[in-house]
């Protein structure tokens, strides 16, 4: 009777073992859906270009990742990696949360800039990442992204902007507010040198971004279902007193309602850019 008593102990230990280690290996390896609720081995779903395999729910994407996925391989250089984050008004613990999120993301800003190949035809793109400060627009990034714009303005490139933000950084005030006019007004130059811009909205796409540069491009594409709009329901149906139709900050309401031009899945994005880059070139597309 000890006896079993003693291997109903050892038998107990065994499973909690089990289960704990079965749980330190759950850890970090697997995702759960927002929209069907599945849980997806994180590897297959990054092997799927953090698509759920099961919905088609696209996830949101760190800038090394959409680089990956849009550059062709070994093509992309960077630039305006130099222009880093200020703290115009000395706000208190901005520079150190910037700092930690830095050593987090092992990423500068929230916008990393470059020059690539998109199957084989040569660019310079900007990719906002969310991870840090949710894409905020402060004015290291109003800066990188106009610097992206005069670079392809002085190499006669077309540019691609993948867009993500929460808006303008509210750390450096007004000074975040001015990136708003100094983007537009560098894509209005661009604009005079008829070269092409290519607008991505990616989920989310909100604020003084949407207000500014995402909004200005001469080809507007969004992947599905992403929010876009500058401010939330319900501070809009307070402001013009009416009741807002359903979803309709949607990347679907937006493209039946003419804002934007194309929903382009993940899959078939880098295709699809490098398809537009050539006809503007006036190159020959194939079908398909």
């Amino acid at each position: 009777m000890i006896i079993d008593k003693v291997k109903k102990v050892n038998k107990t230990e065994k499973e909690r073992t089990k289960n704990k280690i079965a749980a330190n290996m759950m850890i970090g390896k697997w995702v759960k859906c927002d929209e069907c609720k599945e849980i997806i081995y994180k590897e297959e779903l990054h092997k799927n270009l953090s698509v759920c395999p099961n919905c088609g729910k696209h996830f949101r994407l760190s800038s090394r990742r959409r680089i990956n996925q849009i550059a062709d391989e070994g093509t992309f250089t960077e630039i305006a990696s130099e222009i880093q984050t200020k703290d115009p008004l000395n706000f208190d613990g901005y520079l150190k949360k910037v700092e930690i999120l830095k050593e987090k993301t092992k990423i500068e800003e929230a916008v990393k800039c470059g020059i690539c190949n998109i199957e084989g035809e040569k660019a310079v793109i900007a990719v906002m990442d969310g991870n840090f400060l949710m894409g905020s627009m402060g004015s290291a990034v109003g800066e990188r992204i106009t610097i992206a714009i005069e670079t392809a303005i002085e190499k006669r490139l077309p540019i691609v902007i993948f867009c993500v933000s929460g808006g303008a950084r509210m750390q450096e005030g007004i000074v975040s507010l001015m990136q708003m006019a100094k983007t537009s007004s560098a894509i209005a130059k661009l604009n005079e040198e008829g070269l092409l811009y290519i607008s991505v909205l990616t989920d989310p796409t909100t604020g003084g971004v949407t207000a500014s540069f995402a909004s200005l491009g001469d080809i507007i594409l969004s992947e599905p279902k992403a929010l876009i709009g500058f401010a939330g329901p319900r501070v809009i149906e307070q402001t013009i007193k009416q009741k807002l139709p359903q979803g309709f900050q949607s990347a679907e309401f937006l493209l039946e309602h003419g804002f934007i031009d194309k929903i382009v899945e993940r899959k078939d994005m880098k295709s699809t850019i490098a398809k537009i880059i050539r006809l503007h070139k006036g190159g020959k597309v194939e079908d398909g």
